[in-house]
């Protein structure tokens, strides 16, 4: 018989997670590549930002970022992933990584003044 601590610890009870069931890739390793696609997309974006926007009140580095969004759902189902099951939390943390990344890339190049 399974005493009320067991329940609680849930020693008896299977727990599945969406990001245990993808086809052979563990939870951990799932989070790893996701954070890595998403923050290497933001860094390509910022620097694709310094390249070839004019300035920092130009709408194409904006642009370029929003494409760097569009894209990593695309890499990330080159990689694997199956996006299909991503919710709004998921999608979120996508554009928080991928904006971020970008946001301080670009902004290092354009108060250092390098130019590509």
């Amino acid at each position: 018989m399974e005493s009320g601590n067991e329940r609680l610890l849930g020693r008896h009870t299977e727990y599945t997670d969406m990001s245990t069931e993808n086809a052979g890739m563990t939870g951990h390793l799932r989070s790893v590549v996701i954070t890595t696609e998403t923050a290497l997309g933001g860094v390509l974006a910022g620097v694709a930002s310094a390249a070839l926007a004019t300035s920092a009140t130009d709408q194409l580095g904006l642009a370029i970022m929003v494409g760097a969004l569009i894209a990593n759902i695309g890499v990330l189902r080159l990689l694997g992933i199956d996006v299909s099951e991503f919710g709004a939390k998921d999608h979120l943390f996508n554009a928080f990584m991928t904006f971020s990344l970008w946001f301080v890339t670009w902004g290092v190049f354009l108060t250092t003044g390098v130019t590509l």
